[in-house]
């Protein structure tokens, strides 16, 4: 039987189809794309090019982890941000559109020259896309994890912003000891209460980092006072704040912002979906 291009992709397809992969058509197109070195349309130009044995055999792998609902952007290595390939692993969260809007937030009220803190960095996918939007900011970004550190440096290197990202290991304001007061906050803290795992899909409570996903079992608020505690010691006054948060933690982050004497203006906002999903503040 030949093997070819497109004949490899429709099994894939069919076979992931079959395991209950989310968008399998997708996942095989990725998939067949990093054994090949294509991207999209350069598969579906060459879909009657035979495939080797050894091109089978890499493709039926990544296939088998994919059916086992590992995530896609693990098995490719990377995975893109507003338009940024970044390195990701188990080591960090896969970045999602939802984090895209809180960059969006964020940039749309940064005033010119800033200094920005990424508070949880992770991957640095906030971080990178700020500078790399804004050349005239510098950001700190912070992370309590060595391990998404190296992850953050090799994107940050990635994509030239060494000079303009500035990475630092520490529990939240820990890592910005000596540092001079910001003008934005911006984090994407853990939010999920352990006890309540249904508000994660499987494939995320298997194979996405514990740390950067739940709070302490019962107090989903957990990071957000913690990081709103440091807020009067570490932002300008009127400096702005943009935070993500979830369901099963959006009324408990809101009344930590609402309660706080450091900050004013706070608000809740939806994201595209309608879901509560950005706090937004200024410090008082």
């Amino acid at each position: 039987m030949n093997h070819t291009v497109l004949s490899v992709l429709r099994a894939a397809e069919g076979w992931l189809g079959q395991h209950d992969v989310d968008a399998p058509r997708r996942s095989a197109e990725l998939l067949l794309g990093k054994v090949l070195g294509l991207d999209r349309l350069q598969l579906y130009m060459q879909h009657d090019r035979p495939m080797t044995e050894q091109e089978r055999d890499a493709m039926r792998a990544l296939t088998l982890r994919r059916g086992k609902h590992e995530p896609v952007a693990h098995l490719l290595g990377e995975w893109a941000f507003r338009g940024l390939d970044l390195e990701v692993s188990r080591e960090v969260l896969i970045p999602r559109p939802e984090t895209e809007d809180l960059v969006d937030i964020a940039l749309q009220a940064m005033p010119q020259g800033a200094r920005v803190v990424d508070l949880g960095t992770g991957s640095g996918a906030i971080a990178i896309a700020i500078a790399s939007a804004r050349p005239d900011v510098s950001v700190v970004a912070v992370d309590v994890s060595a391990h998404a550190l190296a992850i953050a440096t090799s994107n940050v290197n990635r994509h030239g912003l060494g000079p303009r990202v500035a990475l630092r290991q520490g529990s939240w304001w820990q890592g910005c000891a000596g540092e001079a007061p910001f003008d934005v906050l911006v984090s994407n803290p853990p939010y999920v209460d352990p006890a309540q795992p249904e508000f994660l899909a499987a494939d995320v409570r298997e194979f996405e980092p514990p740390l950067a996903l739940f709070s302490p079992p019962g107090d989903p608020a957990f990071c957000y006072r913690a990081i709103i505690a440091g807020v009067s010691e570490h932002l300008v006054s009127g400096g702005l704040v943009v935070m993500e948060t979830g369901a099963g933690a959006d009324a408990a982050a809101l009344a930590v912002l609402r309660a706080s004497e450091s900050l004013r203006d706070v608000e809740l906002r939806k994201d595209l979906a309608g879901a509560d999903r950005y706090l937004v503040a200024r410090r008082a």
